[in-house]
């Protein structure tokens, strides 16, 4: 039987995909392998089914969209790409590793592309969304090279964009090197340190957010609560519910807290920061955030996101100058900002948008533990 690769993305409601996938038993349709990815604007489910020989595709299109499905490409798949994922992938890597010469036609087979050539890119600079059309994706390899592939009928989505940088990493270690520890100088000559978050930490943060303002804390957790609660601190320092950054002054004391929490979409993080006022405008924000985005590139993300509130002009204009895109959350007075990672643009939208299919999977583990405690993390 006739092998198909279809991508569509769905509502992501309890019962939704077990509509599409009951549309495609309907079809005589045998679903033989399925992932879920982030693609340009949302969630996309991907498929890889046995047809009927006199199956049509643009049939099997009205079908799957019919059952709910959006933006759906369904294109003719080889038998030889059922194989372990895992293992084709390695496999990849050790070629690569062998003749790093051969990384356009590594990323070809990787991504499963028509065409692969090695083009000179330039990514200096904050990293922001790109205006390449959605059947081309360039990869960076270092400052000034890239390779940039193309696919007919079917559209790259940011999770193949983070694997594709996962495979530069992996069999080119010495690309890119993603800072644990760093000195960063401020607009004023300041010099200050970024680290991760340690337990050590635990009494510098509740200093420091006592020495906010009340209006800081009400911009970061959406609550002026004095004090920071220990369960929340407990939940930054683990870095199994993601990686916490802090600012250290000259005098040693915690000037800032920037977070990417993990949330349950593939690909996300949520991302959050919480800066002393007397360090507020002095460029701390910023080389906060080149470093979250330094980093989460280094861990195969593809998008930040950050709830934020919609009077917190700071916060939006920060995100946005990277390259991020202002949406609507659901919730009145809050708007939520998307950062793509790989730069490419999502679908135009503002704050007035509908969110995302995506939007009811993710839920932080920071906001796990604030609704049972004092609030959440929140951009600032």
């Amino acid at each position: 039987m006739p092998l198909m690769r279809i991508r569509t993305e769905i509502d992501d409601r309890p019962g939704r995909l077990a509509v599409l996938t009951a549309a495609l038993a309907a079809e005589r349709a045998n679903i033989l392998d399925l992932s879920v990815q982030v693609g340009t604007d949302g969630v996309v489910d991907e498929f890889v089914v046995d047809v009927p020989p006199d199956t049509d595709r643009g049939a099997l299109t009205a079908v799957l969209e019919a059952a709910g499905g959006s933006r759906t490409a369904v294109v003719p798949a080889d038998p030889r790409e059922l194989v372990d994922e895992p293992t084709r992938v390695l496999t990849l890597v050790a070629r690569l590793r062998a003749d790093p010469r051969a990384l356009p036609e590594v990323l070809a087979d990787l991504l499963r592309a028509d065409e692969a050539r090695s083009v000179v890119h330039s990514v200096d600079g904050p990293l922001a969304a790109d205006d390449e059309p959605a059947d081309t994706l360039t990869v960076p390899i270092d400052r000034r090279r890239a390779v940039r592939l193309r696919r007919a009928g079917l559209p790259f989505t940011a999770t193949e964009a983070a694997r594709a940088d996962a495979l530069v990493r992996a069999a080119l270690p010495g690309v890119v090197s993603g800072p644990t520890r760093r000195r960063v100088s401020l607009r004023d000559g300041t010099e200050i340190v970024v680290r991760p978050l340690e337990e050590r930490d635990g009494a510098a943060v509740r200093a420091m957010h006592e020495r906010c303002s009340a209006e800081s804390r009400r911009l970061r957790y959406f609550s002026a609560e004095p004090a920071i609660a220990q369960r929340l601190l407990d939940t930054f320092s683990r870095r199994s519910h993601g990686l916490t950054l802090v600012a250290e002054g000259p005098d040693g004391s915690v000037l800032a807290l920037a977070h990417l929490m993990h949330v349950l979409d593939p690909g996300v993080a949520e991302t959050a920061f919480l800066i002393e006022d007397q360090w507020q405008g002095r460029g701390l924000g910023r080389a906060l955030t080149e470093l979250l985005v330094t980093m989460a590139r280094e861990q195969g993300l593809v998008e930040l996101r950050a709830a934020v509130l919609d009077e917190n002009a700071r916060m939006r204009e920060l995100l946005v100058s990277f390259g991020g895109r202002v949406r609507a959350s659901g919730r009145p007075g809050v708007v939520e900002i998307r950062l793509r990672l790989d730069h490419r643009a999502g679908r135009p939208g503002g704050a007035g948008a509908e969110p995302a299919a995506g939007d009811r999977r993710g839920r932080s583990l920071a906001r796990s533990v604030a609704r049972s405690g004092r609030g959440t993390a929140r951009g600032r």
